[in-house]
């Protein structure tokens, strides 16, 4: 079976010393929808940004086939692996929606009619076509979430990488979210404190805390699992 994600024995350290990540191991299969959670301080974001090659540690990651951490490769992976960040100022930073979402096709060198093309298939995705003339700084949080989204989706990756999508957004803005990655046919990994949207959006869970993964099962065993989710830090939804 080729796996979309496959991380063995990754071990990655700060300069202080402190190791944020202690031997993770775990594999995501195509099509996938798989959480994330744990305490803060578990080492989820060092996770993910192992995935495209943002830090890079010691054990070995793959993701769509690639060895992220191979030379040359990095291009490629960051094509393949859509990293959605928890707060979208950190990826919106062009004059107009259209311009951001434009960034990554024009990186990637593809002609004005592929770039427009890309831009609407990712806009329309993310139910946000009309906004492609605005300015992304005036949007609310959950209209900036989408576009982050469609900024990533425009370079048609295999994979979404999300960290804390839900967080900040007001109920209606979070219930269409989960609608839209519901709708969304890549492979997820989602790592977030709603256990709420867990529970409705992804099958699969994976526990992290102390840097490694302590538990990894179908969502609706662990969510039912209290003393597991205490041990945790984690709340039954």
């Amino acid at each position: 079976m080729h796996h979309t994600i496959e991380v063995r024995n990754l071990i990655f350290k700060y300069p202080d010393g402190t190791h944020a990540l202690d031997g993770v191991t775990f594999s995501i299969a195509p099509g996938e929808k798989v959480a994330l959670v744990g305490p803060n301080g578990a080492g989820k974001s060092t996770l993910i940004l192992h995935l495209n090659g943002i830090l890079s540690g010691n054990g070995e990651v793959k993701v769509a086939g690639l060895e992220v951490n191979q030379n040359g490769n990095l291009g490629k992976v960051r094509a393949a692996v859509g990293l959605v960040f928890q707060d979208p100022d950190d990826q919106l930073f062009s004059p107009t929606v259209f311009d951001d979402v434009a960034f990554g096709p024009i990186y990637q060198g593809l002609s004005e009619a592929q770039v427009r093309e890309r831009v609407d298939r990712a806009l329309a995705a993310v139910r946000m076509q009309e906004y492609a003339g605005r300015v992304s700084h005036h949007l609310s949080v959950g209209q900036k979430k989408r576009i982050a989204i469609a900024t990533v989706l425009s370079m048609e990756p295999e994979i979404l990488v999300l960290d804390e999508p839900s967080a900040g957004l007001d109920p209606r803005a979070r219930r269409s979210l989960i609608h839209l990655l519901r709708e969304l046919p890549q492979t997820m990994l989602i790592a977030t404190h709603d256990l709420r949207m867990v529970m409705e959006l992804l099958p699969r869970t994976l526990i992290m805390d102390g840097g490694r993964i302590v538990a990894d099962g179908a969502t609706e065993k662990i969510l039912q699992d209290e003393p597991l989710l205490t041990a945790h830090g984690l709340e039954k939804p």
